[in-house]
């Protein structure tokens, strides 16, 4: 046994029994550190690196360099290569460790952020060098193309693979990757991870179950004493979403400078610049594993803002604040004659981002069903809400959704509904919206209440302008008898003579051409789009139209009916392809809505002819 070997071995086992008294390396604090250049560092030189095992106090881990990995991380940006040793032994490198400062003789030479490929039995790390990491520019502005956020892949991504390719089986894996960051979901259902884990799967997240909501933090103010967190080696976490229901990140601390920290040493979700809460974190315990070793950790209070998201690790600032959205969320089971047997409110903030706030808050909508325990198969909910704009408007939303003849489940469907408002509010091409509150109630009815309009009839066909018109309509519902409506329906006193048409629909029939028109305009701004949101129908409710054989224009958010062939020319004249007018050969003018407690589809045509 060589001497090298033989002083390694002696650190391994000083670190399983506790560093000897006179050993024991100082604990790194907070302030300015002295750097050792990367191309000091030695294949065999001894180091010790700070992490988290259990609790909020960092613990050394003996390291021995191996060598340095040549353009890792891309050109003329080298990986440290090393040996832990101590309890790395027992837990091997652990998703929450990124981010754990590598000193060498009180030197800060990096941060732990990669490990060995799965089924590895060797604590091998990678580390990140600090002076890639001391590159982050907090003033950096731009956006990376890698960035992962759930949304689809665009088409310009998808790159056809060579025919020759195609069927040859592809045994190459990585051989050292970033160490995954956990994502612990606290208070979420088994139900909602195994709905949701895939997604986050699919961008190279790794979810953990936390054990409790995040309700220790109580606002998105840094908390008293902000100015001692975060010292290096401690955990740190970027919040998603807090309150009665948490999404956190977590990882750990590499820099601290009294002001900015640095963490992790690869990305989090690489977005570029973010405006993220940042708290710190308490480890409840580190579990061992060849195959995916992971901290189990809390996100505590909230200390800062992170302000940069790289490739090379993040940076965060000490006493800033992050916005996030308020939501408030009222979940109630009623009985068969509509009265409350049970409900229970959420409250909780969800982090701002053009693609991570429409995901989130399809997740703690459908989280939030899913502890309904009243669900039944054949059951109905019904969702009334409210998003307050920072502009004069305000969104009003109702919508019901039961099980249809698509094999989804209605709550499943649900949150995508919600979902879908939030994207076209945050992937406006124009503005980013402003959204300062959510509050919204979800009434579980115990029944499949679902209504397809069948036949109408009209009392006589023959009217008069300024003459009110006796209509009843036949719905027929999921199971039960036939739901017959009777109403009255004024006739214009302007209708011009001749027949007409009167179109009983639902939601979809009514909304088309509005939506079509604002999906045909790719710069429609954040007031027009609140404005489409307010005008959608909500398909809870039987829409009355008369029809005539006028042109009517949808533009943006306006619907201009009866328009001139001449002024239709004079407004397509010189018009941009992406600022697109949607016309239609007739007008629908809204006559009435009449309000059903079921989700109502169809449509059916009546003829009436004006004297």
């Amino acid at each position: 046994m060589n001497l090298r070997t033989a002083a390694f071995l002696f650190g391994f086992a000083a670190a399983a029994t506790g560093y000897a008294a006179d050993a024991l390396p100082s604990r790194p604090k907070a302030g300015k550190v002295e750097i050792m250049p990367l191309d000091q560092v030695k294949p065999g030189m001894q180091g010790t690196a700070w992490t988290v095992f259990q609790g909020t106090e960092p613990e050394p881990v003996p390291i021995e360099i191996i060598g340095r990995w040549k353009d890792m991380w891309g050109p003329k940006q080298d990986v440290i290569l090393a040996k832990m040793g101590g309890q790395a032994i027992r837990t091997n490198v652990a998703g929450g460790m990124s981010g754990s400062p590598v000193y060498i003789d009180g030197k800060l030479i990096g941060a732990v952020a990669l490990r060995l490929s799965q089924f590895s039995p060797d604590a091998i790390c990678g580390i990140t060098p600090i002076e890639l990491m001391l590159d982050i520019n907090k003033l950096d502005q731009t956006r990376p193309d890698t960035a992962r956020a759930p949304d689809a892949p665009r088409a310009a991504d998808r790159v056809p693979v060579p025919a020759e390719l195609l069927g040859q089986p592809v045994s190459a894996q990585p051989f050292m990757v970033p160490i995954e960051t956990p994502v612990s979901l606290s208070g979420f259902t088994d139900e909602t991870i195994r709905q949701f884990a895939p997604i986050f799967q699919q961008m190279g997240i790794a979810t953990v179950q936390g054990g409790g909501a995040g309700s220790s933090i109580k606002t998105n103010k840094p908390v008293a004493g902000w100015q001692q967190s975060l010292s290096p080696g401690e955990t740190v976490a970027g919040v998603l979403v807090d309150g009665d229901m948490s999404v956190t990140g977590l990882g750990t601390v590499t820099y601290n400078d009294g002001k900015n920290i640095l963490a992790f040493g690869h990305s989090f979700f690489n977005l570029g610049p973010v405006d993220m809460p940042m708290a710190k974190g308490e480890v409840l315990t580190t579990l061992a594993s060849t195959f995916q070793p992971n901290k189990m950790a809390n996100a505590t209070d909230i200390v800062g803002a992170l302000r940069q998201d790289r490739h090379s690790g993040i940076m965060g600032e000490l006493g800033q604040e992050s916005p996030m959205i308020p939501v408030t969320m009222k979940m109630r089971s009623l009985d068969d004659k509509a009265a409350v047997l049970r409900e229970q409110d959420f409250h909780f903030n969800v982090f701002v981002h053009q693609k991570w706030t429409p995901y989130l808050m399809m997740l703690t909508l459908y989280n939030s069903l899913s502890q309904m325990n009243d669900f039944a198969d054949e059951a109905t909910y019904r969702l009334s809400g409210k998003v307050e704009m920072s502009g004069p408007s305000n969104i009003s939303l109702s919508t019901m959704q039961t099980s249809g003849e698509v094999p989804v489940p209605p709550s499943v469907a649900l949150a995508g509904w919600w979902g879908d408002k939030f994207n076209r509010l945050y992937l406006n091409n124009v503005k980013t919206a402003d959204v300062r509150s959510v509050n919204l109630t979800v009434d579980l009815l115990p029944e499949r209440r679902a209504a397809t309009i069948e036949n109408a009839w009209v009392a006589n066909a023959d009217v008069r302008p300024g003459d009110d018109a006796a209509l009843k309509v036949m719905l027929r519902p999921y199971r039960g008898d036939p739901i017959v409506k009777e109403f009255t329906l004024h006739i214009p006193s302007g209708l011009s003579k001749g027949e007409h048409r009167i179109v009983l629909s639902d939601a979809d029939t009514a909304n088309r051409m509005q939506s079509m028109a604002g999906q045909a305009n790719r710069f429609i701004g954040i007031a027009e789009t609140v404005s489409l949101l307010n005008q959608e129908r909500s398909n809870n409710k039987l829409y009355v139209s008369l029809i005539d054989s006028s042109t009517t224009a949808y533009y943006e958010d306006k619907t201009l009916p009866s328009l001139p062939s001449s002024a239709l020319n004079v407004m397509q004249a010189g018009r941009a392809p992406s600022r697109a007018m949607v016309t239609s050969a007739e007008t629908a003018t809204e006559q009435m809505a009449i309000p059903f407690d079921y989700m109502v589809t169809g449509s059916y045509t009546l003829r009436i002819q004006v004297k």
